[in-house]
């Protein structure tokens, strides 16, 4: 039996100082960006900006998180319920190709694209050769910075994307007056024209297209179509550019296309843009606002303020959730001065460089903050990052581990604000999803598939018929992210958010799958149609198959929200019938299974998978980010582990991510870190060709599927997470995967379930030195290290200081070992 502690807490009630600016802060480069992989993101949760910093030739990519193509659509298809039981019955007959044919019929349209909004591009005069080129992202600040010599003269150039006041803020300085000429345009790949209102601003006002097909879609012509007419479908848009200048001249062109500032002192240029979104369920056009007013007033608000106080706004918002965590892993000097894509060289070909993981970490934070924010969109498969028409994947939300990707590290890493855009998508999705489970299936509650947009679809996509089932027709998602919702809860303890906003969304969910699930003859439920996302399976007759019934992703999925429904139910005090109700499916579920090979079974039957180092490794749901696979069944978590290893240690980024996530929870910190070392591997800039293995970064350092995909760096911070501190199990668990590369580090910040912030936890030779623990809601606090576990009885705001013994530093020792 491990030792156990009842101790008394006679500890003070304090505050602690603001957490310092973690180490490794900064991305570094000493030439411009040549492609946009290269290219430094900015973001405030709506506009983005990629960064190139060329001397002469500025570009900064632009995009706001509301531009898409189309509007809202019907995408629910009423032949679905009449097919569904012939689907089921040519399972039930082990006729696998006849149910992907019938299970086409039940497909609705393709999503719409999330699209580039255009270029403020910037062109210098100066012929000679800049030299001592320095080209940075500080993440401490949230802002780019280029600088380099001309001659006797040092340019400096500052941009960043300010959450309190809406515009994108570049800052152009030089150290010798009235050096700073340049002319300003603006431009789009979409429909647009430009003109000027008076001698220091531009205006760029566009339509959007009426449809895009996806990029995966193969078409001859139209690829891209715009509506005409009076009453067009399509997103509006307008973005403006104003210069400040001090000294100089500031004039614009006769035929309004671009700006130009002559021997100036320094410049300011403020840059607000915005669409006609109205809301998902409104026609961009037709019910759409008004960008151009849009756009006015918020440029008119922030050009009311100089540019230091700009500065200081938009950096005391960002370091209020971005210093909240410090992570400190070790420094290897020779690599820090380094800049980051030689570093990243440095380290794949072996050098240790813990600094350039802490990097990696930080970034995923940075990103977070700078792609989701309150009131906004929440992160799409590029964050808000796009620069194409037809981006990969359309550059949606895809449900069936993207999105869910992009959020696990919102509430470990003390960012749950950046979360609320995820709660606001969840709920819209409720909304359409109850439609699209009457007409489709017949049945109550909500439920959306494996991909969404803007405009919240949440039938299943293919163009009604051209999807392939092992994707399109996968109808877990509103289990899967109604999780999100109870993890909020669990961290903060945030009853009023459980009752209101996740416990009728929660249900509803439930709803739907008591409906779903199917007895599979034995007395046991199970799903059907199934599939496991997205793999395919050899069926006995040794054809490839991709539907089948019951794959073990969809009942771990539905484990965890029967219990995570149960769970609120007690909390507080409502529907003990239908709590009851959950209990006794729950219990009917089909089992986890362990095949031939000592592995999880990914389906009902054993079958071997097509693939068998397939990027998705779905049927482990239940290790993570799900709690039902846990060392005390030592048989399936035996098995899980099996999974892994026959899986492999490859695949794309974001897989990588997760299975950083998959080991930690295994508690094997050097195979964890192995994946580490995989992530962190250079991807070249120009390679944004589809791929389904060789993940890695790209040289700054955005998570290479490839193409890019945010989600891998959001994993990744994740996955380190898991690895120093975990709390899924009722107890704060300390350093359960702590590799044995970094044997010295602490970290400030992370949160626990139960309401606990991990106010300072450090490691000296690979053994923890001693851990600081916060209780904000009060109530029993279970700590584990190792084999040793303490128990404590918290008052909300206590902070406890434990050493490496889990022993309390300001009370006196009474410890009793059971």
């Amino acid at each position: 039996m491990s030792p156990r502690f009842a101790l008394p807490l006679a500890l003070a009630l304090t505050t602690l100082p603001p957490l310092p600016a973690a180490q490794d802060n900064t991305l570094r480069y000493t030439a411009p960006a040549s492609t946009w992989t290269e290219a430094l993101p900015l973001g405030n949760g709506r506009l983005g900006a990629m960064v190139f910093g060329d001397p002469h030739k500025e570009r900064i990519a632009l995009n706001d998180a509301t531009l898409w193509s189309g509007g809202p659509v019907e995408w629910n298809n009423p032949a679905a319920r009449t097919v569904l039981p012939q689907v089921r019955a040519a399972l039930s007959a082990g006729r696998y190709d006849e149910a992907v044919a019938l299970c086409k019929k039940m497909q609705g349209p393709f999503n719409q694209s999330y699209l580039a909004l255009g270029d403020l591009r910037l062109t210098f005069t100066g012929e000679t050769k800049p030299t001592d080129y320095e080209r940075r992202l500080d993440l401490d600040r949230a802002v780019t910075s280029v600088t380099y010599r001309e001659g006797d003269a040092t340019f400096t150039r500052e941009v960043f994307s300010s959450f309190p006041d809406q515009v994108i803020v570049v800052r152009l300085t030089c150290d010798r007056p009235g050096r700073i000429t340049f002319t300003a345009s603006l431009d789009s790949q979409l429909r647009f024209t430009t003109a000027s209102e008076n001698d220091h601003s531009l205006l760029l006002t566009g339509k959007a297209p009426s449809h895009v097909e996806p990029s995966y879609v193969r078409v001859k012509a139209d690829p891209i179509r715009y509506d005409s007419g009076h009453d067009a479908e399509g997103m509006n848009f307008a973005s403006r550019l104003e210069a400040v200048a001090s000294g100089g001249t500031t004039r614009t062109s006769p035929d309004g296309k671009s700006l130009t500032v002559t021997s100036a002192d320094s410049v300011t240029l403020l840059l607000a843009a915005a669409t006609s979104f109205n809301g998902s369920d409104r026609s961009p056009s037709r019910e759409g606002l008004d960008p151009i007013a849009i756009s006015s007033r918020a440029l008119a608000a922030a050009a009311g303020y100089d540019y230091a106080d700009l500065l200081a706004r938009h950096i005391a918002d960002h370091r209020a959730l971005y210093q909240r965590v410090a992570l400190d892993l070790g420094t290897a000097p020779e690599a820090k001065r380094l800049a980051t894509d030689a570093r990243l060289l440095r380290f794949a070909e072996g050098s240790p460089d813990p600094g350039l993981v802490a990097l990696l970490f930080n970034y995923g934070r940075y990103l977070l903050i700078a792609s989701s924010r309150p009131g906004g969109q929440p992160a799409n498969l590029q964050g808000i990052w796009n620069d194409s028409l037809r981006p990969p994947w359309s550059s949606n939300w895809t449900i069936n581990i993207n999105t869910q990707m992009n959020y696990w590290l919102a509430e470990p890493t003390a960012l749950p604000e950046c979360a609320d855009p995820l709660f606001d998508f969840i709920g819209q999705l409720a909304v359409n999803g109850r439609k699209t489970a009457e007409v489709n299936y017949g049945a109550r509650g909500w439920v959306s598939h494996h991909n969404a947009d803007l405009w919240r679809q949440t039938g299943p996509v293919g163009n009604w018929g051209d999807g392939n089932p092992i994707w399109a027709n996968w109808c877990m998602s509103s289990a899967w992210l109604s999780q999100h919702l109870w993890e909020h809860y669990a961290f903060t303890g945030d009853r009023e958010f459980l009752r209101l906003r996740a416990w009728p969304v929660m249900k509803g969910a439930a709803e739907f799958y008591l409906d779903w699930l199917v007895d599979d003859g034995h007395g046991r439920l199970t799903t059907s149609p199934s599939t496991s996302p997205e793999n395919s399976f050899i069926t006995p007759g040794g054809q490839k198959g991709s539907v089948t019934i019951g794959s073990t992703m969809d009942l771990s999925i539905i484990w965890d929200l029967f219990t995570n429904c149960i769970e609120t139910s007690q909390i507080l005090a409502i529907d003990p019938a239908f709590a009851a109700r959950l209990g006794e499916a729950r219990a009917r579920l089909s089992p986890l299974k362990i095949g031939a090979r000592g592995q999880l079974q990914e389906w009902f039957e054993d079958f071997k998978e097509a693939d068998v180092h397939h990027r998705h490794v779905s049927h482990l749901f239940g290790l993570h980010p799900g709690r039902q696979i846990t060392p005390a069944d030592s048989a399936i978590f035996a098995a899980a582990r099996r999974t892994l290893e026959i899986r492999g240690d490859d695949g794309t980024g974001w897989s990588l991510a997760w299975k950083i996530n998959f080991w930690a929870r295994l508690l094997d910190g050097d195979h964890a870190y192995l994946l580490v070392k995989n992530l962190l591997r250079p991807v070249a800039a120009k390679s944004d060709a589809v791929k389904v293995s060789g993940g890695g970064v790209y040289p700054n350092l955005f998570d290479a599927h490839p193409p890019f995909q945010i989600d891998g760096n959001f994993g990744f911070t994740a996955g380190v997470t898991e690895m120093l501190v975990q709390s899924h199990l009722g107890e704060v668990h300390l350093l359960p995967a702590l590799p044995s590369a970094w044997p010295e580090g602490s970290v400030r910040g992370l949160r626990a379930r139960g309401g606990f912030e991990i106010t300072e936890l450090a490691w000296h030779t690979g053994r923890l030195a001693g851990v600081e623990i916060r209780s904000t809601l009060g109530g029993p606090l279970e700590v584990r290290y190792g084999n040793t576990s303490a128990s404590f009885a918290t008052r909300p705001g206590q902070f406890l200081k434990l050493d490496s013994e889990l022993r309390p530093k300001t009370a006196p020792h009474r410890a009793k070992r059971k």
